[in-house]
């Protein structure tokens, strides 16, 4: 490619990045970032830095599935690690031409389909690896998105992040408390859950923010042992059976045969 040619091309992907503004993820396309000014500096580069030791170096022959991708950062790098099948669901269709682009211009193939958390019994596949980033604090109904992650997608390993605000200790708890004991309520280390009725950090879309106790608590009732927490907000979990206090959560919309997208996922891997 010549020098006039590579301009030319340097001058697309610039429109292109423009023409999708503005980005939540800051990507290098070809030398290009999508979001150079992004108030949290170089994100999530930054802070995959912080916690890319927890996630297996070779993922070779493993499906991931990146939950809420937003432009994709996440799933590019897995794709980068040699799996054999990257699929990113988001419900915004902006983010999903985002997370197009940056697979296009990186060359890096994966899928991306409109799907939100509450649908993901339609992708009618368990993963090797479940990406949860992000999106907890942003959902009505949190510990049902865990436990339909659980009942219908994660196959072993789940990467867990979520906001966490309040304190950050970490309380044993026993098995079961009385009636009047109400003190427990009133420390640091008992499990506890704020909701942002209007907004937080001007988002209307942060609903429930939990502190540490509380997101811990969340993956073990939702089924999902703790294996690291190699980040303040950020934990790598494997499924285990969940509590047998816990029923399974039923499928919002079961996948159909007749599916494009089933269909071509299956022909894929076969």
């Amino acid at each position: 490619m010549n020098g006039s040619d590579l301009a030319a091309r340097q001058a697309t992907i610039r429109r292109r990045i423009e023409e999708l503004a503005p980005w939540f993820h800051n990507i290098d396309l070809n030398g290009i970032p999508t979001a150079p000014d992004h108030p949290l500096n170089d994100y999530p580069t930054w802070k995959w830095r912080r916690f890319a030791h927890a996630v297996p170096e070779d993922l070779s022959g493993r499906t991931v599935l990146d939950i809420g991708c937003n432009a994709g950062f996440y799933a590019l790098e897995m794709k980068r690690r040699g799996a054999e099948l990257v699929v990113g669901i988001d419900e915004d269709e902006r983010y999903l031409s985002q997370a197009r682009l940056a697979a296009e211009v990186t060359g890096l193939e994966v899928e991306f389909h409109r799907l939100s958390v509450y649908d993901v019994a339609r992708l009618a596949q368990k993963f090797d690896l479940v990406l949860f980033m992000g999106v907890l604090y942003h959902l009505r109904h949190p510990l049902l998105a865990l436990d339909l992650i659980h009942e219908h997608v994660a196959g072993d390993l789940v990467l867990f992040q979520t906001m966490q605000r309040g304190s950050d200790v970490v309380w044993e708890l026993e098995e079961d408390y009385g009636f009047w004991n109400d003190s427990i309520f009133h420390y640091a280390g008992f499990p506890a859950m704020y909701f942002i009725e209007q907004r937080y950090a001007g988002d209307p879309s942060n609903w429930w923010i939990p502190n540490r106790a509380c997101a811990e608590a969340m993956l073990r009732s939702a089924g999902f042992e703790i294996l690291q927490h190699p980040e303040d907000e950020v934990y790598l979990c494997r499924r285990v059976p969940a509590p047998a206090t816990r029923g399974a959560p039923p499928a919002l919309r079961p996948p159909h045969p007749d599916e494009a997208m089933t269909a071509r996922r299956h022909k894929r891997l076969e």
